[in-house]
């Protein structure tokens, strides 16, 4: 297995980063899988995977770049490069573009796991994934990343939070499968069998991505580490937040979406994030759907979540069995 040494002094100043490239690079690696982790998902891979695979027939050097560097173990280093706090999708995508050829194609061959097919020994490789995550960027991310990003600041608002009523250890063991905190300052990062990796003093970067099959780890050594996981799927999955329209009618559109969502146990915090609503409005909801016993709350370490009742579960389904409208 893979494992990193951490001590305490990297961990706690360990924080987390929202990347629009790193969720680029995610939503790339599921266009290329084809593999949808729920239904908000496999809509979104119905709507742009078949410009996706066009693309790629078009142009079949970048698609054997794409499926040479996605490994199944192990992603091409110059396509994932280390997150830097604040960074722009530009900024980021411009290290991609700026990365040296032959490091290009030594990356390649190590996510291949052998020789580099003749049709990729050329140079032009970082500037044809760059274009090619450009138009992801555009095309599929762009136009929906304020819910995106939403979303992903909900998942860090649950992580830290988690930190502060259990510790890292905590967290750590639940940011993805092959995930897990070992004791005596180690962190399992995957079953693999690399070296361990020792990393004092360094600055200790978690990524949270919303599709939900994809993760990965990314460093430059000795500085700086990250790791990339899949945010909370009940915050993620876009088709769970699709309101009933008799619902809607019923209770007012936004009040209707707060319950909808509360299928899966909830902070104050997450629902601001998910909807995009203010703090003011979420509680005044929360307060009504309290009141009428829609909902229940009840206290995890040193948060509330809201969740719903029995009465809730049924007035959600009856009106999902009246048909639905846009959250």
């Amino acid at each position: 297995m893979g494992w990193w040494e951490i001590n305490a002094d990297t961990l706690a100043r360990g924080r987390f980063v929202v990347s629009p490239l790193d969720e680029t690079l995610a939503c790339l690696k599921m266009l290329h899988a084809g593999v949808a982790g729920h239904p908000g998902e496999r809509a979104w891979l119905d709507t742009h995977r078949p410009a996706h695979l066009r693309r790629m027939a078009a142009d079949p050097v970048t698609a054997l770049l794409v499926a040479s560097g996605l490994g199944r173990e192990w992603n091409a280093d110059f396509l994932t490069p280390t997150p830097v706090e604040g960074q722009s999708f530009a900024d980021g995508v411009a290290r991609i573009r700026a990365a040296r050829p032959e490091v290009a194609r030594a990356d390649l061959a190590v996510s291949l796991g052998g020789t580099l097919p003749a049709a990729l020994d050329r140079d032009d490789l970082p500037e044809r994934a760059a274009a090619l995550l450009e138009e992801v960027w555009a095309e599929a991310v762009r136009p929906d990343w304020d819910r995106r990003r939403r979303v992903l600041e909900a998942d860090v608002v649950a992580r830290t939070a988690q930190v502060s009523r259990g510790g890292w250890a905590t967290v750590l063991d639940a940011l993805r499968p092959g995930t897990r905190w070992l004791g005596d300052n180690r962190l399992q990062i995957n079953l693999n069998p690399y070296p361990p990796r020792e990393l004092s003093g360094a600055e200790l970067l978690l990524v949270p991505i919303t599709p939900q099959r994809h993760g990965w780890v990314a460093w430059e050594e000795p500085e700086r580490y990250a790791m990339v996981y899949p945010c909370a799927g009940a915050l993620a999955d876009d088709g769970a937040r699709h309101v009933p329209a008799a619902l809607g009618a019923l209770l007012g559109p936004a009040r209707a979406g707060v319950l909808t969502l509360l299928g899966t146990p909830m902070s104050t915090s997450q629902l601001v994030g998910v909807t995009g609503q203010g703090l003011g409005s979420v509680g005044r909801h929360l307060r009504v759907l309290l009141e009428a016993g829609l909902v229940e709350r009840r206290r995890a370490g040193r948060s509330v979540l809201y969740s719903r009742t029995p009465a809730g579960e049924v007035l959600v389904e009856a009106g999902a069995g009246s048909g639905t409208g846009p959250g």
